[in-house]
């Protein structure tokens, strides 16, 4: 079913202008998309054998399996749920899959609320860069019952070179959260060291190379620490601090579900705050290490001589 399937696509961003790009190529079956934003449709699209739709309700109508790319959990419960989105024009059977992070209950609730109308969700989260997304390399964490997984697997592969089965629907957001949660924890902890060692005398990028060398190596020493933040390279329309918060804010909630209280979490948020609140706002949120550098202290803390 899914190799001539019509794909629809919605939100077409940052990673889901390229994830659809991929499928527009590699897909055989049809494939209509949607954004917001017609020059996103241009830019990622144009030249593609993709369809341009006029609203959610022309992809809903169309589509086999409709993936989704948006900012968080109100839009894909709008989306999904809301006056004129996918619950009231997809017909029956059709299949939903979220490429979104969005917090764990929100993905089971809108699940259950499709299934009402005889449609199948799974939630898929990404992980990786903009430039993994662009050469089809991401990492797919994947929430779903087994036959429906083994359904969508063969379209998640278009983009992915690496998928994780996680489990039930939620599993996939469970594992993108705690993935995302250790990358935000691990560049304030580098900042923090970068800017010791230089004013211990250390060049920063004597640092990075000699720490890649030993057990303190690390995805994010390799990528956000050598591309962005030796260079100071922040720009805007990446990931945001306000896209951190937003992941963080669905990290505690589940850590209070789960009745655990997460300190390095919430310390790692106030980081966050308070980078958005002086001069990291919109930018890459490596920049933290400017609150750093500046000796700002995270929000509500105040650092003592």
């Amino acid at each position: 079913m899914t190799e001539n399937a019509t794909i629809g696509f919605i939100g077409l961003g940052v990673m889901g202008g390229p994830m659809c790009r991929n499928m527009a190529l590699k897909h055989g079956g049809r494939l209509i998309a949607f954004d917001l934003n017609p020059a996103s449709f241009d830019e990622a699209l144009a030249d593609t054998k993709a369809e341009r739709a006029a609203s959610i309700t022309e992809v809903a109508r169309a589509a086999d399996i409709i993936f989704l790319s948006l900012p968080g959990g109100a839009q894909v419960k709008s989306v999904c749920l809301g006056a004129g989105g996918i619950s009231a024009s997809a017909r029956a059977g059709a299949i939903i899959v979220d490429l979104s992070t969005t917090a764990v209950e929100l993905a089971r609730e809108v699940a259950r609320d499709l299934a009402a109308h005889g449609m199948e969700f799974a939630d898929a989260p990404v992980a990786r860069t903009r430039e993994a997304a662009r050469k089809g390399q991401l990492s797919v964490m994947v929430g779903a019952p087994e036959p429906l997984y083994e359904r969508i697997r063969p379209l998640i592969d278009y983009i992915a070179t690496d998928v994780t089965h996680g489990g039930e629907i939620g599993c996939g957001q469970v594992l993108k959260l705690v993935n995302n949660m250790l990358v935000f924890e691990h560049v304030v902890a580098l900042a923090e060291m970068m800017v010791v060692a230089e004013r211990a005398g250390v060049k920063p990028e004597v640092m990075l190379a000699a720490v890649s060398k030993g057990s303190g190596d690390s995805f994010v020493l390799r990528n956000h620490g050598i591309n962005a933040m030796l260079p100071h390279s922040f720009p805007d329309k990446a990931f945001p601090p306000e896209y951190v918060l937003k992941d963080i804010s669905y990290v505690l909630e589940l850590a209070r579900g789960c009745e655990v209280t997460p300190h390095l979490a919430e310390m790692t948020r106030r980081y966050y705050q308070a980078s958005a609140e002086t001069g990291g706002s919109g930018r890459y949120f490596p920049a933290v290490i400017e609150l750093i550098e500046k000796g700002g202290a995270p929000a509500g803390e105040q650092v003592k001589a």
